[in-house]
C-alpha cells in the first residue's frame, strides 16, 4: 500500500492518469490525496470530476478556491467568469450527484499515522494545527448544513484581512476560508495580502513580524514542525525550500507539469502538460 499526493488538477485529467499509470496505482490498496482545485481552467473539468468521483473510496481531497467557486456558481451566488470551464459540469445529467459529493469534502485533511496534513493554500501562521483542524471543521459543518447558501453568497472578498477570535458570522467564515484556500503572502501575525501572486526570494532568518512573506516562511509559525502538503501557488514551481512544507502545484494547467509525491518516502513524480 502506498499513499500519493498530487497537485492542482484544474480539469487536467490526462496528466493525472499518466502519473497513476507510472506509479502503478491500485485503487484497491493505494490512496490518492488531492490538494484541491480539482476543476476549472483546464480542458476536461467534467471528466476529471467524474474520474475522481468514481475513485472516491480511494481518495482524500480538500477543497480549493475553484471548487468552492463551482459550488457558488451552481447555487446561483456567483456568475461564471470568462475563463471558467464549468459549463459542462453544470449541464451534466449527474451534476447534482457530483456537486453533492464535492460539498462534503473538507478544507483540511490530517493523517496522524503518516504525520501529514493537507490543505489547499496554507495554514495561518498564528494557528496551531489543532486550531486549524477546528476552524476547518467549522466551515465544513456550515458548507454541509442549512447555512450553506449564506456561506457561499458571502464567501467572496478580501476582508477581514486578519484573524480575530471574536469574528462571527459570514466575516468569520470568509476569513477562515481565505486562509485555507487563497493565502500566499501574509505577515507574522497572519495579516493577509491576497493581491500578490508571484514567486518569492525571501530568507526566513531575515524576517521581522512586520514583513510580508510566504505564510510558511515566518519563523514563529506555530505549525513549523508539522509536515504540510499544499497546492494553489503555481509560481513557486514546487519549490517551497522549507523543511516540512511540500508545494505540489507546478502549474499543469498553465503548461507546466503535474506533480505527485509518494508520502512514504517523499519521492516525486512528474508528468509534463
Amino acid at each position: 500500500m502506498a499513499t500519493y499526493a498530487v497537485g492542482d488538477l484544474q480539469g487536467c485529467l490526462q496528466p493525472l492518469q499518466c502519473l497513476l499509470e507510472e506509479v502503478g496505482f491500485e485503487p484497491s490498496k493505494d490512496r490518492l490525496w488531492l490538494v484541491g482545485d480539482l476543476i476549472n481552467r483546464g480542458p476536461a473539468s467534467l471528466a476529471c470530476l467524474r474520474f475522481i468521483y468514481q475513485m472516491r473510496s480511494s481518495i482524500h481531497c480538500v477543497l480549493g478556491n475553484h471548487d468552492l467557486h463551482l459550488l457558488a456558481v451552481a447555487r446561483g451566488h456567483r456568475q461564471p467568469s470568462r475563463s471558467d470551464t464549468l459549463d459542462e459540469i453544470l449541464s451534466a445529467p449527474d451534476a447534482n450527484e457530483l456537486l453533492h459529493w464535492l460539498r462534503q469534502q473538507p478544507l483540511l485533511y490530517r493523517d496522524t499515522e503518516l504525520g501529514y496534513t493537507m490543505v489547499h493554500a496554507g495554514i495561518a501562521p498564528q494557528w496551531t494545527l489543532e486550531q486549524a483542524c477546528q476552524y476547518a471543521d467549522e466551515i465544513s459543518r456550515v458548507l454541509r448544513g442549512p447555512q450553506c447558501d449564506d456561506f457561499l453568497a458571502a464567501m467572496y472578498g478580501n476582508h477581514p484581512t486578519n484573524w480575530r477570535d471574536d469574528l462571527s458570522g459570514t466575516e468569520r467564515w470568509r476569513c477562515i476560508t481565505n486562509y485555507f484556500t487563497r493565502m500566499r503572502f501574509c505577515r507574522a501575525d497572519g495579516e493577509l495580502d491576497l493581491e500578490n501572486k508571484g514567486g518569492v526570494e525571501i530568507h526566513a532568518e531575515k524576517l521581522t513580524a512586520e514583513d510580508l512573506a510566504p505564510w510558511f516562511l515566518h519563523p514563529e509559525r506555530k505549525t513549523r514542525c508539522d509536515p504540510i502538503i499544499f497546492g494553489h501557488w503555481a509560481a513557486l514551481e514546487g519549490n517551497a525550500n522549507h523543511e516540512h512544507v511540500f508545494a505540489l502545484d507546478t502549474g499543469c494547467v498553465w503548461g507546466g507539469a503535474m506533480t505527485m509525491m509518494r508520502l512514504e518516502d517523499q519521492q516525486l513524480f512528474r508528468c509534463n502538460c
